[in-house]
């Protein structure tokens, strides 16, 4: 499977879906899985809006690194497509927050668009972005073109 063909497919899935599961680790190294809507920024930069005093909030505190699994969940079995991702996470600084603001509240029209003022501390929402460091895509073991029998992952971005 070329490259191109690899970095498309794994793009149409990002573009495609409103929601990822963010997957943190707790103080005692235990997981923790969450879906959060999201904004994708290209194939790197991911933005999500959620309370500090959440669960994943808290783990993200206290340890950036990241799992995202990112699919649609209503196709048939047999037919995903995912996008999984390694990334470090973090508040978005208060000096890119205007700008990030408004490029996360512009992706669909059913999200209401938020200010900075409302995603700056102590506001009960913060936006948070995770930037990737790995990117994988999902080849059922179906794939017309390149399936192998098993589904596998292939590295597309790193």
């Amino acid at each position: 499977m070329s490259q191109e063909i690899l970095e498309r497919r794994a793009a149409a899935v990002i573009e495609a879906n409103k929601y990822m599961t963010l997957a943190t680790v707790d103080a005692g190294g235990l997981p923790w899985a969450t879906p959060v809507y999201f904004t994708p920024d290209g194939h790197r930069d991911f933005y999500w809006a959620s309370s500090p005093d959440s669960e994943h909030s808290l783990n993200l505190a206290r340890n950036p690194n990241v799992s995202i699994a990112i699919f649609d969940s209503s196709v048939a079995i047999g037919h995903a497509s995912a996008v999984y991702l390694r990334a470090r996470a973090e508040l978005v600084p208060d000096d890119e927050l205007e700008r990030c603001a408004a490029f996360y509240s512009a992706r669909l029209p059913e999200l209401r668009t938020f200010t900075a003022d409302e995603l700056r501390g102590p506001a009960d929402l913060r936006l948070y972005r995770a930037r990737a460091t790995e990117h994988w895509l999902l080849i059922r073991g179906r794939d017309p073109e390149y399936g192998t029998g098993v589904d596998s992952r292939r590295r597309v971005w790193s």
